[in-house]
């Protein structure tokens, strides 16, 4: 495996009319793409309603989120079969299968009948369907990155593939934009029943549109060049993964770079609206439009990173992005806190919450899939009050003693109405009860973002959605250099996906169980700060810089 450098090089010119169209054709169509998938993720608990209709509502929600999850799991082996396809046949076409893969499978999910229908079938279907999504953007990603960056000139590729970066977030964008249209105009009952399908039926507009675009496409350079001197390979899959020459790059991607660029991605963008709804109870349309503020503000700096990358170099932002990310989530989601639910931040400070007991009858609450159905009242009690977003210690009582909660110095016996005798406790020491709004932040209309509170809230989600573009912004074309291009397409996108899709797509659901596991609402940023830490020193010590690479001539 040889590394032409800069000295090789074509000088650094403009792109040319051509170019800038597969920039803009790649990008777009990725947005569709990530649209599509994140459309399941917002209406992941009416989806549960209506297809696993069923099982008990907690239940429901339950499968649902695990559909969600699935589409994340087989990220990687998308990656493997469309990267070994885009390595033999070509980028433009395999790219191409994938965005059509993933448009159908979401315009069936809109037409798909509940399970109030046709029975069992319907979750089958659904489940298949987000496997199918699943693998399909599995291929797409390192498919886009390495047809852009085949195209850009030297000197550019962390510019124009930046524009890449972008179009995760502007496909969440989108999503949001749709279902809180959607939901405005149908009103919250009919968007229950039958609105919510509205999202997934436009993206056959949005498929319709990214074809088009992409047939009028060439095939790269890069691997034309190498499918006329008959230099592609013939097996990538044993080339990148069975030769330690290319398998070493492969593993310090992903934890070198991947690794925390994906933590830090799902943490500014996924925990943080998770954070704002489930633990500081946010309403929902408050919440979405929050995040979706902090990445209109924050998304031209994915470009900004990019094009700077070109400068300095891919490593530094990625891993200072990183580190400053690891160093300041303690501080800022407690200053989230303190804007967004002031109430709730003073009783966590003020108030002392203790659970007494038997620590044999006390388990784990540690349950990321959600699937475990709690018994033992040490367990019950601990389980309220981490939904309750009550910050508790839990302390030994002597063997064979009854679960006691102890608020200051109120004593609550476990019994048979604990939630009700101890939500009251709660209240009266200084939690909010229940539902409660009052000083909870509030947008009444999108652009209700000039109270202090508001403009507060967004201004931190903000500096979030920054360390997001740090990491984000350069890492395409810093996977693209790493890699011989006969194999780059198969190299790159297994990494990225199991960096982004395992390590990143499972962290809300990890964080929150950890959270649950300690009592502490700020315990689950300790995944994202850990993961980070260690890409930052991996990267550091071992993951070399590529910005000067040719990668026209890496074969």
């Amino acid at each position: 495996m040889s590394v032409a450098t800069a000295a090789a090089a074509p000088a650094t010119r403009p792109m040319s009319r051509e170019e800038k169209k597969v920039i803009f054709a790649s990008s777009l169509g990725t947005v569709f793409e990530w649209y599509d998938f994140y459309l399941y993720g917002s209406l992941a608990a009416i989806i549960g309603a209506q297809f696993f209709s069923a099982y008990p509502p907690a239940t429901r929600d339950i499968f649902a989120l695990l559909a969600f999850a699935a589409g994340f799991l087989v990220r990687p082996f998308g990656a493997i079969v469309f990267g070994r396809v885009g390595d033999i046949v070509g980028r433009k076409y395999t790219f191409l299968v994938t965005i059509l893969i993933m448009g159908l499978s979401t315009f069936i999910v809109g037409i798909l009948p509940n399970a109030a229908s046709i029975g069992i079938a319907a979750p089958i279907i659904l489940i298949a369907l987000r496997l199918a999504q699943g693998l399909a953007l599995g291929g797409e990603y390192g498919g886009a990155a390495t047809y852009v960056a085949e195209h850009a000139p030297h000197g550019r590729r962390g510019f124009y593939t930046s524009w890449i970066q972008t179009t995760a977030t502007l496909g969440l964008f989108l999503s949001l934009i749709v279902i809180l249209f959607t939901r405005t105009i149908t009103g919250e009952d009919a968007f229950k029943e039958w609105g919510w399908r509205v999202p997934f039926l436009v993206s056959i507009a949005l498929l319709g549109v990214s074809i088009w675009i992409r047939l009028q496409l060439s095939e790269s350079p890069t691997f034309q060049k190498m499918k006329d001197e008959g230099t592609t390979s013939k097996a990538p899959l044993k080339e990148a993964f069975g030769e330690w020459s290319n398998l070493k790059f492969v593993l310090l991607a992903l934890f070198g770079l991947v690794a925390g660029q994906g933590v830090v991605w799902y943490t500014g963008q996924f925990y943080a609206l998770f954070f704002l709804q489930s633990i500081l109870k946010v309403d929902g349309y408050t919440s979405n439009l929050l995040i979706a503020w902090s990445l209109v503000f924050g998304t031209m700096f994915f470009v900004f990173f990019g094009w700077l990358s070109d400068k300095i170099g891919r490593k530094p932002i990625i891993l200072a992005g990183c580190l400053i990310a690891a160093a300041s989530y303690f501080p800022l989601f407690n200053l989230i806190t303190t804007y967004a639910n002031p109430a709730l931040e003073k009783a966590i400070q003020n108030v002392r919450v203790t659970v007494v007991a038997d620590p044999a009858g006390c388990g784990s609450l540690f349950n990321p899939v959600g699937t475990r159905i709690y018994t033992q009242p040490c367990d019950l009690a601990r389980d309220f009050l981490a939904k309750s977003s009550v910050k508790y210690t839990t302390e030994p009582g002597p063997a064979g003693s009854p679960v006691q909660l102890k608020v200051n110095d109120q004593v609550v016996p476990y019994s048979a109405d604990f939630s009700k005798q101890a939500a009251a406790a709660l209240n009266t020491a200084g939690y909010p009860k229940a539902g409660a709004t009052a000083g909870v932040v509030k947008m009444n209309h999108p652009f209700d973002i000039f109270t202090p509170q508001v403009a507060a809230v967004i201004a931190l989600l903000f500096v979030l959605v920054l360390f997001v573009t740090m990491v984000y912004g350069p890492i395409a074309a810093a996977l693209v250099e790493l890699f011989p291009a006969r194999i780059r397409y198969t190299s790159m996108s297994l990494p990225y996906h199991i960096g982004n899709g395992w390590f990143g797509g499972l962290l809300p659901a990890t964080s929150f169980a950890m959270v649950a596991a300690t009592g502490d609402i700020y315990f689950g940023l300790w995944y994202p700060i850990v993961i980070a830490l260690m890409t930052f020193v991996i990267g550091l010590l071992f993951v070399p810089e590529t910005k000067d690479r040719n990668i026209d001539h890496w074969h």
